[in-house]
């Protein structure tokens, strides 16, 4: 970006990074998923964007980055800093309502409750998890463990459909 330029609004960038897809769920943005923190203009034209992985040994951070790296670029601004923050973690309470709608259309049940909820599942107490195709609650885990380590199996007694459910962390 030159020196005559106009710098985009932080608004502009925040609806720019909307359209960057998590790698692993594409139908949800970094915006979506609350992975982006903060957008900030710095010592003048210096964007500074700050990421928080889902988790510290999240294999998709370093492609994430490269994404947002690239959109940004693609839009006139090459000198992006991206700052890692891990503190506080990252949590599923940081998804956005939108964000929780498309991974609904996308067959993903969105995280039931917050993740200060714990203690519920602590105490073992049965979660009630809605099929993302039917809508029905009458739904059965069939391992702890999805497609991804962030994610549960279920099966939809209804319509009889497998799905994930991302887990509330």
């Amino acid at each position: 970006m030159t020196a005559t330029a106009t710098r985009p609004s932080v608004e502009q960038v925040w609806a720019w990074l909307g359209e960057v897809p998590d790698p692993e769920i594409p139908a949800v943005s970094v915006v979506d998923l609350g992975i982006v923190r903060d957008v900030r203009w710095e010592d003048g034209d210096g964007l500074v964007v700050t990421v928080t992985p889902t988790y510290s040994g999240c294999p998709a951070t370093g492609f994430i980055s490269l994404a947002i790296e690239q959109t940004l670029r693609e839009k006139g601004l090459p000198g992006v800093r991206l700052e890692r923050r891990i503190a506080p973690p990252w949590t599923t309470d940081w998804i956005s309502p939108a964000g929780r709608d498309k991974l609904r259309a996308y067959g993903i049940a969105p995280p039931v409750g917050k993740a200060a909820g714990l203690e519920r599942m602590l105490a073992r107490q049965p979660l009630t998890i809605a099929c993302p195709r039917c809508g029905s609650t009458d739904t059965a885990r069939i391992s702890e463990f999805g497609s991804t380590p962030c994610k549960a199996q279920y099966r939809c007694r209804a319509c009889l459909e497998p799905f994930d459910y991302f887990k509330c962390h």
